[in-house]
């Protein structure tokens, strides 16, 4: 197992690191878009760059935040009874989630969009907007995300196997809340 803990160590680095990037791109989101609002309304000046940079930004947000999300545990869950199940009973729901459905699912979404990405690419698409950005750059958040959030899920089942086989792993954030409803 240490080995494939290892493993898990530099993809969970990754993915917290990659999360404190998007941390700070959502109040750059904000002040982008704050200070486009201003300029179109105090100086009735606008750009198309400006405004899909903030979509950009958003799709960095979220493709590349996923996994970080996934790494915290905070994912949305679909809780009829897993809060009955013990830890280990937990773990093996996780398990099994992750196994069945969110790998095949990542490779399966990573797959279907690398064409996407490389027809964009090989085109070098812009956007047809005056003044528009590159294309082929966001679609690649496309893949990316897609595989780091499998990277991800394939951490978590590291963490969990081994905390079953008994390791302790510090690192393992298996604890779920029920959300406030």
């Amino acid at each position: 197992m240490g080995p494939l803990l290892v493993f898990s160590r530099g993809v969970d680095w990754v993915n917290q690191s990659l999360g404190k990037v998007c941390d700070w791109l959502v109040l750059l989101a904000c002040v982008v878009s704050a200070a486009n609002a201003m300029v179109r309304y105090a100086y009735d000046i606008s750009s198309n760059a400006w405004l899909e940079l903030q979509w950009y930004m958003f799709a960095v947000i979220v493709m590349l935040g996923a996994s970080y999300t996934l790494k915290k545990n905070e994912h949305v869950r679909v809780d009829i009874w897993y809060m009955t199940l013990s830890r280990r009973g937990q773990i093996w729901v996780d398990i099994t989630g992750i196994v069945l459905f969110l790998l095949p699912a990542c490779i399966l979404l990573g797959w279907l969009s690398w064409p996407f990405f490389m027809q964009s690419f090989n085109v070098n698409e812009h956007s047809n907007n005056a003044g528009g950005l590159l294309r082929w750059p966001v679609k690649f958040l496309l893949p990316l995300g897609f595989g780091l959030v499998a990277l991800q899920g394939i951490s978590e089942l590291i963490k969990r196997v081994a905390a079953l086989r008994g390791h302790d792993i510090p690192d393992l954030e298996a604890h779920y809340e029920r959300p406030v409803q």
